[in-house]
Parts: structure tokens; C-alpha cells; sequence
């Protein structure tokens, strides 16, 4: 591999770490509170509301049953008007964090609801508001379950950066299509390839020991 391929390269792989972990952060920011209120306001929870819950439900499965490729395509308009471009690291961060962020609460939703009822019913016997239950209960309960949620989060997010590659938002995915596809540099292609199971080792690696040490609080 010549100098000039290994310095695009790194860009590439700076570039996707960019939009994966902008991007996953943003969707950690919005998907564990729509989490937190999809639980709470269900039947029998700390703040029952089902008209709110089916509705923010329906919306979140909508949004999770479209295609990532359609839904790049489809927010075009919404990414031009937030970032001023539909191309580029900036652009792509838009329908990442749209895609991530519902699949993100659905996880992290399944963690909450498998914290312990009876922790839940023995707070509110002791008076504690429902504020004080979420941010001492329920989100600490969980909180392994959701660490190990957003680092799948992540590593589908590192997958959907290199889709966004086809439509020239750059990164790894960008460089496979253009010299590994495009132009049949097979070599180009491994080396993406090769680069993209290390960064998933990674990321699944540090987000377990996470976990684990979480867990062992």
C-alpha cells in the first residue's frame, strides 16, 4: 500500500470514528430518555399515559422500519437545513443519529423494564418522587443493560457510516466504493475490510469491560 493510500486511510478511519461516535452520542443523549418515558408511561408504570406511549411507540417503530439507505436519502432536505450540505461527515451525522436513536431506546427500553418491580414499588413506599425513582432506581438498575445496548448501538452505527460511504459522505465506506469497488483495487477493499472487524473488536471489547465493571458495582 503506498503512502498516499495509507494517509487516506487514516482519514477514512477518522472520518467514520467521527460520524459513529457523534452521532452515537447524540443518539445515547436522545434514545435513553424517550427509553426512560416509554416505560414510566406505560400500563402500570410510575407515570401511566397510553395515549403518549402509543404514540411515541408508533413513531419510534416507524422510524425503525425504514431502510437506512431510504432513510439517508429521504432526510436529504432536514440535513441540508441543519448543517447547510447533504454531503460529507457533518451531513451523514443527521440520518445516523435519526436511524440510531429509536433502535438505541428500544434496547435501552428492554433494560428498564427488567429492573425489579419490587425496587420500584419499595422506593415509592418510601417517598420517594417519581424524578427520584428514575434517576435512583431505574436508570442505575439498568444501567449495564444499556451500556451493553449503545455499544451494539455503536458497532451498527460503525456499519450504517461506511452505507453512508455510497452517497459521499466519506470515511471507510467512501474509500471502499470508490478505489476497492469502483476502480477493483481488491487490496484497497481487505485493507477496509480488515480495519472495519478490528474497529468492531474494539469497540465490543472496551464497551464488555465496561459492562462487567459496571455490573460488579
Amino acid at each position: 500500500m503506498s503512502q498516499a493510500m495509507f494517509d487516506l486511510m487514516l482519514k477514512g478511519l477518522w472520518e467514520t470514528l467521527v460520524m459513529t461516535f457523534v452521532s452515537g452520542g447524540l443518539s445515547f443523549l436522545l434514545g435513553l430518555p424517550l427509553a426512560v418515558v416509554l416505560v414510566i408511561t406505560d400500563r402500570g408504570g410510575i407515570c401511566e399515559a397510553l395515549v403518549l406511549n402509543r404514540t411515541l411507540g408508533g413513531v419510534v417503530n416507524a422510524l425503525r422500519s425504514i431502510p437506512f439507505i431510504i432513510l439517508l436519502v429521504a432526510v436529504i432536505p432536514l440535513t441540508r437545513l441543519i448543517v447547510g450540505s447533504a454531503i460529507g461527515i457533518a451531513a451523514a451525522i443527521v440520518p445516523l443519529t435519526i436511524a440510531a436513536t429509536p433502535y438505541f431506546a428500544r434496547i435501552a427500553e428492554v433494560s428498564l423494564r427488567e429492573v425489579p418491580k419490587g425496587l420500584i414499588d419499595a422506593a415509592r413506599a418510601m417517598g420517594a418522587s417519581r424524578p427520584a425513582i428514575i434517576r435512583e432506581v431505574l436508570i442505575p438498575e439498568a444501567l449495564p443493560g444499556v451500556v451493553a445496548g449503545f455499544t451494539v448501538t455503536l458497532i451498527t452505527l460503525i456499519g450504517a457510516s461506511a452505507m453512508a460511504g455510497a452517497v459521499g459522505a466519506g470515511g471507510l465506506g467512501d474509500i471502499a466504493i470508490r478505489y476497492g469497488y469502483q476502480r477493483f483495487e481488491t487490496g484497497v477493499m481487505l485493507a477496509v475490510v480488515a480495519v472495519l472487524i478490528l474497529l468492531v473488536w474494539a469497540i465490543q471489547g472496551a464497551g464488555d469491560a465496561l459492562t462487567r465493571r459496571i455490573d460488579r458495582r
